[in-house]
């Protein structure tokens, strides 16, 4: 998992190429930490088909409003710089993160 910023966030994602998945939490969200072991293991199941990322959006409040992240959690796939899909708060469980993301592997 590349830990992203406001520094690394354009180039890791905007300007890639292909797919990226994106994990936007926040340090006080709850549902957050909790799917986080559960994403890190997808990282380690499917990281050699799809480049993972997250985004403390704590840390990046702008550029997570920049990106039209407005609650917690949110799992992303950009595809060329481009959001194409996302999961937003109670719609994001270990088995809809994993389906969305078999969907563009």
């Amino acid at each position: 998992m590349l830990d992203l910023d406001k520094t690394n966030f354009q180039s890791e994602v905007k300007e890639a190429e292909g797919y990226v998945f994106v994990d936007f939490y926040g340090d006080g969200c709850v549902p957050c930490q909790a799917l986080m072991p559960k994403v890190h293991e997808f990282a380690d199941t499917y990281g050699d088909k799809l480049k993972f990322t997250s985004l403390n959006t704590t840390k990046a409040r702008r550029l997570a409003i920049a990106e039209k992240v407005l609650g917690l959690p949110v799992m992303a796939i950009y595809k060329d710089g481009a959001m194409v899909d996302s999961l937003v708060k109670d719609d994001c469980t270990p088995e809809t993160i994993e389906a969305m993301i078999k969907k563009y592997i």
